[in-house]
């Protein structure tokens, strides 16, 4: 297969500085160099200390859902380089996790998860099918399978009751924060329902998109100019006070969630108008109005505040710029410069220790607060595989859906039922590559675990 150079690459600088990684954004061969070198380091994070530790989880003070998350930085890895030594470890650690009834609520998760949680590792398990990545362990359990048993179970969670719809953060109510509605859940749901749309154009999945993003407009959950907020109690106020942070992986949720509709409504207006003003928005909040070259944690990196969980966010915002790339390629012109000064920032924050958090220049190598951790090492791979968009050069084959799709209230659904085979959207893209997901925040200054 002949390999296309990433255009936005060609307009950037060639190398980041010698003290990091070395990366020459016009070079294929240098980019998937830098992006094996950062894919060792992240699977280090999963596989040291093992011993006696279950399949498919992180050690302590990691939560389980960054698992999810790095699992999906993986696939896309795979996808992107070719590079698929790391595909057995990505296909067993899955599949552990899976559960009794593969939806994702393993025993020793179901009590404490939250349905932004199990969003991330279905969310994992939609890259897997859209990227026919293998599953020979288990052929009783396929990827899309998984993931659309984790969106029927979300849309029987959607919660009508308060706010008008939404699903709360927490699944029990003895968990802190069931009675938190945020964007982490919904936008990983949307994106959910998204993909699945496109993937097997089951009408469904695209009613239950709609509800989901127009829900969230209407909460105020994403504002008149873009801004994607962290979400509101239920509580007195019926989602009405609502918590304005900002964090970028929830923004990159949805915009890929939008890109994806885009791209299978071939440019509807309204998708349109979405992206544009998502994307603008997004890039204008963590590239901080264009003052900064590289992305930034805005709601803590500043004060050096970052939780375990907050710090592998403006990754995967980097994992859906590059979805959005592959669905919406117009907008390489905006996206391309702050995305590849981004990448160049990320492997000159490494090096054969781990990397920074901190991409600004300011800290070098693992200075500052961070140490090298599975969070920083998901930042920089997800913006310097992302570079490779353009030449993943995968469409999925027609997608058959081993579940019953729900269709949301007051709708009607065109799907077919279990054992449906629907055809997959196809306009000549790009098959896109992965995603994954995390946590949400209760209340300005409460940083709550998921």
């Amino acid at each position: 297969m002949v390999r296309v150079l990433p255009l936005f690459a060609l307009a950037a600088l060639s190398f980041s500085p010698v003290r990091g990684i070395e990366l020459d954004v016009t070079s294929v061969d240098s980019i998937k160099s830098a992006a094996s070198s950062l894919a060792s380091q992240l699977v280090s994070y999963y596989t040291a200390n093992s011993t006696g530790r279950a399949t498919g989880i992180l050690p302590s003070p990691y939560n389980w859902w960054e698992a999810g998350a790095l699992f999906d930085t993986l696939i896309q890895y795979s996808h992107l380089t070719g590079d698929t030594q790391y595909d057995s470890l990505i296909e067993t650690g899955l599949l552990s996790q899976v559960g009794s009834n593969s939806d994702f609520m393993p025993v020793n998760q179901s009590a404490t998860e939250g349905n932004d949680d199990q969003a991330t590792w279905a969310l994992a398990a939609m890259s897997a099918a859209e990227a026919q990545f293998t599953n020979s362990n288990n052929t009783n359990t396929k990827w899309l399978t998984l993931a659309d048993t984790v969106f029927n179970i979300l849309t029987q969670r959607w919660d009508t009751s308060t706010c008008s719809g939404g699903l709360r953060w927490q699944i029990y109510s003895f968990n802190q924060g069931f009675d938190y509605k945020n964007t982490a859940s919904n936008g990983h749901f949307f994106q959910l329902a998204s993909r699945l749309a496109r993937f097997t154009g089951n009408a469904t999945y695209e009613t239950w998109a709609n509800v989901a993003y127009n829900w969230t407009k209407g909460a105020g959950f994403i504002d008149s100019k873009w801004n994607v907020y962290d979400g509101a109690s239920i509580v007195n106020a019926n989602c009405s006070d609502i918590t304005k942070i900002q964090f970028s992986y929830t923004a990159g949720s949805y915009l890929s969630g939008v890109a994806h509709m885009y791209n299978l409504t071939n440019g509807n207006s309204k998708w349109k108008t979405e992206l544009d003003g998502l994307l603008n928005r997004t890039l204008s909040v963590f590239w901080e109005n264009g003052t900064v070259k590289a992305a930034t944690e805005i709601a803590c990196e500043k004060t050096e505040s970052c939780t375990i969980d907050m710090i592998p966010m403006k990754g995967l915002l980097g994992h859906w710029l590059a979805d959005t790339l592959q669905m919406a390629p117009y907008t390489t012109a905006t996206i391309s410069s702050l995305y590849t000064s981004s990448a160049q920032a990320a492997a000159a924050a490494c090096d054969d220790t781990g990397c920074s958090e901190y991409w600004d220049g300011k800290h070098t190598g693992t200075g500052g607060n961070s140490t090298g951790d599975v969070g920083t090492s998901i930042d920089a791979l997800s913006f310097v595989q992302g570079l490779l968009w353009q030449d993943a050069g995968l469409d999925g084959l027609p997608a058959t859906v081993n579940g019953t799709a729900v269709a949301p209230p007051n709708t009607t659904t065109t799907a077919t039922g279990a054992g449906a085979t629907a055809t997959k959207k196809s306009e000549g893209m790009a098959m896109r590559a992965g995603m994954g997901v995390l946590s949400g925040v209760l209340g300005s200054m409460m940083w709550l675990m998921l």
